[in-house]
């Protein structure tokens, strides 16, 4: 049984897919990139492709379940529907209406914009065992107008929000083979919209397979992913996959989306099939306090961004979108703790490197720890820290001041770094950065001016799995 917490989990993931790109700081109309929106997964009509005005058709994964008696997979599609808003404006003394890009009602500016509606189809448990072949289902995306009569302070009739939606059809196909006592689940989902489909719904006739640009990206599935959950049975992690089952995993190919294990950490009865590459069990950072919708969105930046617009940026932005609205909302009525929340979580960048130490060494004079009350921007946090005697054990040799290393460069490793690869350093310095990393200074012995950098402080910092502890006396690695 699916935990809600799980679901919760999955949902919050899979809606950060959804609407990845969808609306872009500024989050004005005016924007030259929020006029030429681009998302992932989007599933264009069949041609439009080739014709150079939309994405292809098509994608699909496959994924491993662990065999067993009524086992299945549970498909839920999820996208989103183009919706095409258009404001119109009251003519006085008459029933018409007048196409307009902005009106101003009651205070509260509409602009004409294209907006979009969530659509989820769950198309219920599927049992491999009981069908041979591949199993197709039908995905029906209605279409449909709706009016908002926009009224006056008064009461009086202003105006009018056209929204309109243009129908789709999709088809999810699923299918099934044993692969090394496994399940290889295979799952696609394509858009088979076809010309006759735009014609009954009252787009202009065209021949099959030709579409414009604003006809494609109507009739698309947006942001399209897929939530399978497993009945009687458990997925297998393609990342990390279990002894016994490597090779499958490697045979199993994808097509524009990838699948990851999802909801709590630990739990294998949920994929998350996304058109974005994640890790397994992906979660939201605890410290977003809402959607921004920018790509690799950076939550603090981007809020302290839109504490910077002016008043009339402000009204520009929430006249684009509802979920525009929502942003420069939230952002000014953010409560500082919510704001400095967002700054990430500080972990003490004083404690060593659980994969530099042995576990079963003895505390040998690493960089000691701060107090919690103590924050690492706050000066007082200095005084714990000492690069003259500081310490970091590597290969289970202390290293610190006076240390002979052997230099191996490999991180990022520039030209310049390279020419020291093989050559001994002295050891002047170990440092600790906010971020947790441990930085070793040192000094190349057969420098002729190594003394001079030492006295003023010019050293050259490698991590501690660049270097390697050797004896002063004979170049040759030092034992624990």
């Amino acid at each position: 049984m699916i935990s809600p917490a799980s679901l919760q989990r999955v949902r919050a993931v899979a809606d950060a897919v959804l609407y990845e790109g969808y609306l872009l700081y500024p989050y004005r109309a005016s924007s030259s990139k929020n006029q030429s929106r681009w998302q992932f997964g989007v599933l264009g009509p069949p041609g439009a492709a080739e014709s150079g005005v939309g994405e292809d058709p098509r994608m699909s994964c496959q994924t491993l379940m662990r065999p067993g008696d009524r086992a299945g997979v549970n498909v839920t599609v999820r996208f989103l529907q183009l919706q095409v808003r258009s404001i119109e404006r009251a003519v006085d003394g008459s029933p018409d209406f007048v196409p307009v890009d902005e009106l101003t009602v009651a205070g509260t500016s509409w602009l004409s914009w294209d907006e979009a509606v969530e659509r989820e189809f769950d198309l219920g448990p599927q049992h491999p065992g009981e069908w041979t072949g591949e199993y197709r289902l039908d995905v029906r995306i209605e279409g449909g107008t709706e009016i908002e009569e926009l009224r006056g302070g008064d009461g009086s009739l202003a105006g009018r929000a056209v929204r309109t939606r243009w129908p789709a059809h999709a088809v999810v196909t699923v299918a099934c083979e044993s692969i090394d006592g496994l399940s290889r689940v295979q799952v696609s989902v394509e858009n088979v919209t076809t010309a006759q489909d735009a014609a009954d719904w009252g787009t202009e006739p065209r021949d099959a397979g030709v579409w414009g640009k604003d006809s494609a990206i109507r009739q698309s599935l947006i942001g399209a992913h897929l939530i399978l959950a497993a009945e009687n049975s458990e997925f297998v992690s393609l990342l990390e996959p279990p002894a016994g089952a490597e090779h499958a995993a490697g045979t199993c190919a994808q097509e524009r989306c990838y699948p990851v294990l999802a909801g709590l950490p630990g739990e294998t009865d949920l994929v998350l099939v996304s058109p974005i590459i994640l890790y397994d069990h992906p979660e939201i950072a605890e410290q977003s306090d809402g959607a921004l919708f920018d790509a690799t969105e950076i939550d603090e930046i981007l809020t302290l961004r839109v504490m910077t617009l002016t008043e009339e940026e402000k009204r520009q932005a929430r006249a684009t979108d509802p979920l525009a609205a929502q942003i420069i909302d939230r952002c000014e009525q953010m409560s500082p703790t919510t704001l400095a929340q967002m700054h990430g979580v500080l972990r003490n960048p004083h404690l060593p490197d659980p994969h530099l130490q042995d576990p079963g060494l003895p505390d040998m004079g690493l960089v000691p720890e701060l107090t919690d009350d103590v924050p690492w921007w706050d000066p007082d946090a200095d005084t714990a820290v000492r690069p003259d005697v500081d310490g970091v054990i590597v290969n289970g040799v202390r290293v610190a001041k006076g240390t002979v290393v052997r230099i191996h460069p490999s991180r990022r490793a520039d030209a310049q770094d390279l020419f020291f690869a093989g050559q001994l350093a002295r050891v002047v310095t170990v440092h600790a950065d906010v971020d947790g990393g441990t930085h070793v200074g040192v000094v190349m012995i057969d420098d002729p001016a190594s003394e001079l950098h030492e006295w003023y402080g010019r050293y050259l910092y490698f991590a501690p799995d660049e270097v390697e502890p050797v004896s002063a006396d004979t170049g040759k690695e030092e034992q624990p």
